[in-house]
């Protein structure tokens, strides 16, 4: 393994901290939200439940109060489909978090990402391409990562292409989805086999976390 990877293994490596749930175990407003959700990403109607939510409802009253911020932040937010998607997935990459990058590469491109928009959300705003109002809310997201806030300069930018609802919601969305992160790195997810996006390009992952 190089640096990099060293680095994520040694913070995921492991196998999964807490087991989700029996669906039977849920209770109908638990799974009532889990069927928002689904329906909200376009989530197979077929496949198993989530393992992260099944998880999360083992604390039903944080459950509740986390998933309803999350279908907030998904089906009424200001920024459009794309935007958040960009936040998120940024959010995502800076946090070391190849769960959340996994579930929302394939978001991303249903939201009209491109794969090459894609890979250039790992260098950030600094990268070649970017519209202006992209890499203003890139920026936002690395400050606020690095410095807990967002710079006058880049909100001043900001300010050209989003209005008040948006610019409020922003920080709000990007910190759910840092929250988000830590969660499911604390709890060591691993990335579904069937996800899509490569966090690590070479890294795999088995039961018990990343392996060489």
């Amino acid at each position: 393994m190089n640096g990099e990877r060293v680095r994520i293994a040694k913070g995921l490596g492991g196998p999964v901290r807490i087991e989700a749930l029996p669906e039977n175990a849920l209770r109908d407003s638990e799974r009532k939200m889990i069927q928002n959700i689904r329906d909200i990403t376009g989530y197979p109607q077929e496949a198993p439940m989530h393992p992260f939510f099944l998880t999360l409802a083992r604390s039903p009253d944080i459950f509740s109060a986390f998933t309803r911020l999350g279908i907030e932040a998904m089906a009424t937010s200001a920024l459009g489909k794309r935007e958040r998607e960009l936040v998120i997935l940024r959010t995502g990459w800076l946090c070391d978090a190849p769960y959340q990058w996994g579930e929302h590469v394939s978001s991303g491109r249903d939201a009209g990402l491109t794969d090459q928009e894609i890979e250039r959300i790992k260098l950030g705003s600094q990268a070649d391409g970017w519209s202006a109002p992209d890499r203003a809310l890139l920026k936002a997201v690395e400050e606020m990562q690095a410095d807990r806030t967002i710079h006058d300069a880049t909100w001043v930018e900001l300010a050209k292409h989003f209005d008040e609802r948006q610019l409020i919601e922003l920080p709000i969305l990007s910190g759910h989805y840092n929250m988000t992160a830590m969660l499911q790195n604390a709890l060591r997810f691993p990335p579904n086999r069937d996800m899509d996006g490569n966090f690590l390009p070479g890294m795999e992952w088995d039961d018990n976390g990343p392996v060489a």
